[in-house]
């Protein structure tokens, strides 16, 4: 073959490749990654069955989409941002994956959401709550699905401060969402009429909570506010029954309780607890219903982010599937001109600054007496309307909004 050839072949390929290889981006599998903790302190909440929520959305959709197979991947961020920031450009880049679900931790949630908005893909957050990600950090390309922070904060210090409680200290996590958490609520305790007393901030993997809740115990406050979700969440209710901060008369106010750690207390430990939460199994028939169907498969209830995931995963689905493809600009503006009612949330909007706005439930964990099973643990106290649930779009901090 002549030098002139050569060249020329070289050059068809060079042609060839790119077409080919977008060819098979569109007729080969529909990648979707979910990007979580599953071997780390927060695989109670997550793990595999946060990969098993999107399988099943996968499955009930009837495992393919315009003719393409659709496939959940699970992949391990380590609770570290260089790690899912990592995970999340190879799976962009090489590996196919049209979108991310889930993405817990602040800080590796933040990460991923840069490198999406770099590569103007979709990512859907479950159990990411940092308010950042809708405020500061906002993208076209993604939306805080289950809640974050400021709902958070705002269906249970408020109901505190309604019935009382009315100085507080924080214990907080010490990375975003804590750090995010423990503001949002200062700002309502002090607009509320409330003293914000004071806070200390604990390390992810905390195994000894000591010295922290003495530091609480010593502040006088009515009202102890945990800012901590997992094990550091356990650790901490048990180290104040130990301490006896509880039997003293403070309170502690959980400001985002899973089931799965109100189970490893035992309602002996956590009754009367108040939390707000975006899902609990027993609340009607849908909830029930999903709740069995993920309780055959899986050996347990489905917590409010497995519920999310399922939710997330389904509603983008049916946007490739109305839009023709995975083109992420089609796909978003179809998710946002299209309400979302499932199990998860009725009659639900994505905002223009990426929040799904939906009901909440402040809830109350039972007393050991009320309860009829292990998974009968929480019952409920009022449901909390979408529009009073999350701050007014008015009051968003994301730059897409900004006015001249």
């Amino acid at each position: 073959m002549t030098l002139g050839k050569w060249r020329s072949c070289l050059c068809a390929a060079a042609l060839i490749l790119p077409t080919w290889a977008a060819a098979q981006q569109q007729t080969g599998p529909l990648r979707i990654g979910v990007l979580t903790d599953i071997n780390g302190p927060f695989v109670d909440i997550v793990g595999e069955n946060a990969v098993e929520a999107a399988r099943m959305a996968a499955e009930d959709f009837g495992g393919t989409v315009l003719g393409r197979k659709i496939e959940i991947i699970g992949g391990d961020h380590q609770n570290k941002p260089d790690i899912g920031a990592s995970i999340a450009r190879r799976w962009y880049d090489t590996e196919q994956v049209e979108v991310i679900l889930d993405v817990p931790v602040s800080s590796v949630a933040l990460a991923v959401q840069s490198i999406a908005r770099e590569k103007k893909k979709i990512v859907l957050f479950s159990s990411g709550l940092s308010d950042r990600l809708s405020n500061e950090d906002c993208s076209p390309y993604s939306a805080q699905w289950m809640l974050d922070t400021n709902v958070l904060a705002r269906g249970t210090v408020k109901s505190i401060l309604e019935n009382g409680g009315d100085s507080w200290f924080f214990l907080t996590a010490d990375y975003a969402f804590g750090h995010s958490m423990e503001a949002i609520s200062k700002k309502l305790i002090t607009e509320g009429g409330g003293r914000f007393v004071g806070s200390v901030r604990n390390p992810l993997g905390s195994t000894d909570m000591s010295s922290f809740l003495l530091q609480a115990q010593a502040s006088k406050a009515k009202v102890i506010g945990i800012a901590n979700v997992g094990q550091d969440f356990t650790n901490a209710v048990i180290g104040a029954s130990q301490f006896g901060i509880t039997a003293g008369g403070q309170k502690l106010a959980s400001l985002i309780v899973y089931d799965s750690d109100i189970r490893a207390l035992g309602l002996d430990v956590a009754q009367g607890l108040l939390l707000t939460t975006a899902y609990y199994w027993d609340l009607d028939d849908r909830t029930r219903e999903f709740a069995k169907r993920f309780y055959d498969r899986r050996k347990t209830m489905p917590n409010m982010i497995h519920a999310s995931i399922y939710s997330s995963a389904t509603h983008y689905l049916k946007a490739v599937q109305a839009t023709g493809g995975t083109d992420p600009d089609k796909v978003m503006a179809w998710m946002r001109a299209n309400p979302v009612d499932d199990a998860f949330a009725r009659g639900a909007k994505i905002r223009p600054d990426g929040l799904l706005q939906h009901d909440m439930f402040l809830m109350e964990v039972k007393k050991p007496s009320e309860s009829t099973s292990k998974w009968d643990i929480l019952k409920l106290v009022r449901r909390i309307p979408a529009d009073q649930a999350y701050a007014p779009l008015a009051e968003s901090r994301c730059p897409a909004l900004k006015r001249n």
